[in-house]
């Protein structure tokens, strides 16, 4: 449970914002996984960051909006919901873009950052990186920061470079 309260001081969730959350996700039986740079660290080397990247399942997803309560700040974009409260720091994002949705049937119990949580199989968020490191739209930096990703992920599973695609390979170092 260390790693727990590392990330939330490194979040400054004063608030319990992740406790909270996913007491309602499993109060409502609502069916989700991590995914992205969360769901990297239950692969490969944990890195500690102020995001958490969800998938709900997609019949679920009104459920879940009538869930969320009111002092949760929704955003809601084309392909994401941007979930935050006052009081902390985390910022979770609830991925709404169809190639998404497969991944939370596929997913298992694994340890992120100190928490049991169900995470995406390796390979759908090899999947997801993939996709976010090829969009255009994503500033660049964030597209680095999907590439530093993938190249952990194949570090610590060298079998999955077979997956990558060749312009993404090409944009990894010492590979």
């Amino acid at each position: 449970m260390q790693a727990t309260k590392v990330w939330k001081a490194v979040t400054r969730d004063t608030v319990d914002f992740l406790d909270e959350l996913i007491e309602i996700l499993a109060e409502q039986d609502i069916h989700y996984c991590v995914i992205g740079g969360q769901g990297v660290n239950a692969f490969a080397t944990p890195l500690i960051s102020l995001d958490l990247d969800l998938v709900v399942a997609s019949e679920q997803i009104e459920a879940l909006e009538k869930a969320l309560p009111a002092r949760f700040q929704v955003e809601k974009f084309l392909h994401s919901w941007n979930i935050s409260v006052p009081g902390s720091d985390l910022r979770v994002q609830i991925q709404t873009d169809p190639r998404y949705f497969p991944f939370v049937e596929r997913a298992s119990e694994r340890d992120v950052l100190g928490l049991r949580l169900p995470v995406a199989a390796i390979e759908d968020v090899l999947q997801g990186k993939i996709w976010a490191a090829a969009d255009p739209e994503r500033r660049s930096s964030k597209r680095r920061k999907d590439l530093l990703d993938i190249e952990r992920l194949l570090e610590s599973h060298p079998r999955l470079r077979s997956s990558v695609p060749p312009e993404i390979l090409h944009h990894l170092s010492n590979l």
